[in-house]
């Protein structure tokens, strides 16, 4: 049995070359994706694109050219970044391949983003922490670094392999899983609440949010308990006196 991937979005931040661009078009065609959203291209739309999409100029026909990364995956439940890097607060990783399993387990209702940063810097920090899962792609140690559309390649070869299995070892949920956004409304709350009680210090919070949005990107909430959430820390808003605390987006 064959799992749809139309609801995967290779996400491109920031391309400088246009010919990046059309090679990743190419990568996800031949890989049965069709979904390229591009965030702030340095060159686009470019001959050299098209010229390096080859048979793949529908792909680029549908991009999605938008000015934020935040409009790219709003809507997403579940943010995959790569990286080469190891950073000073490690995030759940995974391999293509794994990476593979794990799409092959996820609801087709909602899309999924795969993030690819800048050729010279990747993505930046901020980016990574915005992502529920980090990927790397094994390569040799002496020299781990490959081209943008090389990787959309390598990564969307794994998601192609594993769509032909059907199983599943992830049970079906009740709820449907927040979106980013909804997730990030319920993490600036939580900032909100926790400034106001003292837990840290606003102007110098040391690693208390990104830890916290490690471990919420970590058990990806369904809507429903971040409604809970949201309601649980409008109720201490209120016991604390709060003005106006309501249980409306904030």
């Amino acid at each position: 049995m064959e799992t749809s991937l139309e609801h995967v979005r290779i996400v491109l931040v920031e391309t400088s070359h246009p010919g990046n661009i059309g090679g990743a078009a190419r990568a996800i065609k031949t890989m049965g994706l069709e979904q390229l959203w591009l965030v702030r291209p340095g060159r686009y739309p470019d001959p050299q694109a098209e010229w390096r999409a080859a048979g793949a100029l529908d792909v680029l026909d549908r991009a999605v050219v938008v000015d934020s990364l935040e409009a790219a995956i709003a809507d997403c439940t579940l943010v995959v970044g790569t990286s080469t890097r190891a950073r000073r607060i490690p995030w759940p990783l995974l391999t293509p391949h794994e990476l593979g399993q794990q799409i092959r387990g996820e609801s087709g209702e909602r899309p999924i983003a795969i993030l690819f940063g800048r050729e010279a810097s990747g993505l930046t920090n901020d980016e990574l922490q915005r992502c529920h899962l980090h990927l790397q792609i094994p390569a040799n140690p002496a020299y781990p670094s490959l081209n943008l559309a090389m990787a959309v390649q390598v990564v969307c070869y794994e998601l192609y392999q594993a769509s032909f299995d059907g199983s599943s070892d992830v049970d079906a949920w009740d709820r449907e899983l927040a979106p980013v956004a909804s997730v990030d409304s319920l993490l600036k709350h939580l900032e909100d609440v926790l400034a106001r009680v003292e837990f840290f210090d606003r102007d110098n919070p040391g690693q208390v949010m990104t830890r916290l949005r490690r471990l919420f990107t970590r058990i990806r909430p369904d809507e429903t308990e971040v409604s809970m959430l949201r309601g649980a820390l409008t109720e201490i808003e209120r016991a604390l006196g709060v003005r106006g605390a309501d249980t409306g987006p904030k």
